[in-house]
């Protein structure tokens, strides 16, 4: 049985890699640049890119199964060809908001895309849809934390239940090894609400340095947050975090349900990835 993982070197998905390359199957993995993909050496890897499906041909030969990335404006074609070389079950990496019905959900849209055309393609399937990831906290608060030892937000008291990428990949890799998943829908959660203040404070006592949290109107935020961020992207994040305030989120036990332990914490992903937040030398040295 050989894997195909598509979106190889990210944060998800190299864990992915990780845990079917510890069950001992072959594992291929599919990156733009084989030169700094830095895999296991278990790991055949490939050249590739999922906004050109043809690249993915040699890759697949003899693949059984596929962990796939979601990249909507290709899925159609990716999967044409997935099914064509013979791949047999497909776990998409896939996001919690495709449940917001609403039309106007642009996270939503995207991945939906991505789902539907998995669905109609009459191969097996598992969706693994994560609520937010706690790696998003990387690019709103790292820089700021780095550099001034400050957080900029809105909504302080705005719970929300970021999930672990590494139980992201936990699932999907449960998925993807295991019988008794075809057909499931998995909606991800960390398992406790954690305001972001309260993320702030996690993080300050995982870098041993202290991070001031400083609250910031939705209208200061629109503008800093635009710069890095398309508008719907923008206003979407508002959203949830507005709406966490006046319903906060209840975590599910989904990880543990499929892995055996407990997902987890937000204060586990600060100390995980405590380095993002140390400043760099030019940083230092201005």
């Amino acid at each position: 049985m050989t894997v195909l993982v598509t979106g190889a070197t990210g944060s998800v998905g190299r864990h992915v890699v990780g845990h079917l390359v510890s069950a001992g199957v072959p594992v291929r993995a599919l990156t733009r640049n084989p030169a700094t993909a830095g895999l296991p050496d278990a790991v055949e890897v490939f050249e590739g890119d999922l906004d050109r499906p043809g690249t993915l041909r040699d890759a697949l030969v003899g693949v059984e199964r596929l962990y796939l990335f979601p990249v909507p404006g290709t899925a159609r074609e990716v999967v044409s060809a997935a099914k064509e070389a013979g791949v047999r079950r497909i776990v998409v990496l896939s996001s919690s908001s495709v449940l917001d019905t609403s039309g106007d959900n642009h996270s939503g849209e995207h991945h939906r895309a991505v789902e539907r055309a998995v669905e109609e393609s009459g191969i097996e399937w598992t969706f693994v849809r994560p609520d937010e990831f706690a790696t998003n906290v990387l690019w709103k608060w790292a820089h700021s934390i780095r550099t001034e030892g400050v957080v900029r937000a809105p909504y302080g008291n705005a719970p929300r239940v970021l999930v672990h990428e590494a139980d992201v990949a936990a699932v999907a890799a449960a998925a993807l090894l295991e019988d008794g998943h075809a057909g499931q829908a998995y909606v991800l959660t960390g398992p406790q609400a954690v305001t972001q203040a309260e993320q702030v404070a996690q993080i300050a006592e995982a870098i041993g340095r202290p991070v001031e949290f400083q609250e910031i109107t939705p209208d200061q935020a629109r503008r800093f947050m635009g710069q890095v961020m398309p508008e719907p992207v923008v206003e979407m994040v508002l959203g949830y975090l507005a709406d966490a305030v006046a319903h906060p989120p209840v975590p599910v036990a989904t990880v543990e349900q499929i892995t055996g332990r407990p997902a987890l914490t937000f204060a586990r992903w600060a100390a995980d990835h405590a380095a993002d937040f140390a400043p760099a030398a030019q940083e230092v040295a201005a």
